[in-house]
């Protein structure tokens, strides 16, 4: 017998997981490390479950009633269906399991389910919009580094190259550039090592200098004005008429708003929920359709 729902978003650099009762009724949330199929199928599910671990333990319930529980994943990665067939093949020992991309569950929460685009943007980016004829259409979500336009990821990829021309005495630098390479080690031969040792995730975490800089330094500037023109396409190709609501999600949604163009920028709505909530609200969909 299922009697807790469980959301999970989980993306590059973090997983959130919300825990609720069979009725909805949200009971804990918690935070983990980065859960995207990249980092591998094992190590994506050893970081659910410690997320879930501990929701279980805020409530008090010391080890996860697994055959009591219905997931519903939201993960990074989904696209490539190599990765979420061993993700889906894993013995997880649930009693229930959804796996979908986390751009539809991100869908799911901002628009509770209804008719809407989103353009999601945290340490990657994607556009999914959900058409009142009930087709789902996704823009972008190709993956860092061909990919991912405005992500966190994408800043950091700016930022470094910015560096490595200050570095060569190619450009000038100011107080933005300095704090990039002390970041990265403070001189080119640590650059170098930091560059062969990198991730996604790593090159993400230098998004927080563009944002810092982004008044004050005019490479950092143009960075986020880019990238909220980059956010801004990825909208208009998910509905060119402009006759849904739109929600900019993610940890650099909020950031972007700023740097939107100005109609992109009117037809921005508060998201309702966020992706751990759209995944909540997929996996009671899933129990209610197939009375589990």
């Amino acid at each position: 017998m299922i009697h807790y729902l469980i959301g999970v978003d989980g993306g590059g650099t973090k997983t959130r997981v919300r825990l609720a009762r069979r009725d909805g009724t949200e009971l804990a949330s918690s935070l983990g490390g980065p859960s995207a199929l990249r980092h591998g199928v094992e190590r994506a599910w050893n970081t659910v479950d410690g997320a879930v671990a501990q929701a279980f333990a805020s409530i008090g319930i010391d080890a996860i009633p697994k055959s009591e529980c219905a997931i519903g994943l939201g993960l990074a990665g989904v696209h490539n269906k190599d990765w979420a067939a061993a993700f889906r093949a894993f013995e997880h020992g649930y009693a229930a399991a959804l796996l979908d991309t986390d751009a539809f569950t991100t869908l799911m929460g901002a628009h509770n389910g209804r008719p809407g685009a989103i353009v999601a943007i945290g340490t990657g980016s994607v556009g999914e919009v959900l058409l009142p004829d009930g087709r789902r259409i996704e823009v972008g979500g190709w993956g860092f580094p061909a990919g991912d336009e405005a992500s966190g990821a994408w800043m950091g990829l700016r930022a470094l190259n910015h560096i490595e021309h200050v570095l060569d005495g190619r450009t000038e630098g100011g107080a933005f550039a300095r704090a990039v390479i002390e970041a990265c080690g403070g001189n080119r031969d640590a650059l170098q090592v930091w560059l062969g040792r990198a991730s996604q995730t790593e090159y993400a975490s230098l998004a927080r200098f563009v944002v810092e800089y982004g008044s004050t330094d005019a490479t950092a500037r143009a960075i986020l004005e880019h990238a909220g023109r980059e956010a801004s396409e990825i909208a208009h190709a998910l509905d060119p008429d402009g006759a849904l609501p739109l929600s900019l999600c993610g940890g650099l949604g909020e950031t972007l708003r700023l740097y939107l163009p100005a109609d992109t920028l009117a037809r921005c709505s508060p998201a309702h929920g966020d992706s751990a909530h759209g995944a909540l609200r997929m996996i009671a969909a899933h129990l209610k359709e197939h009375t589990l």
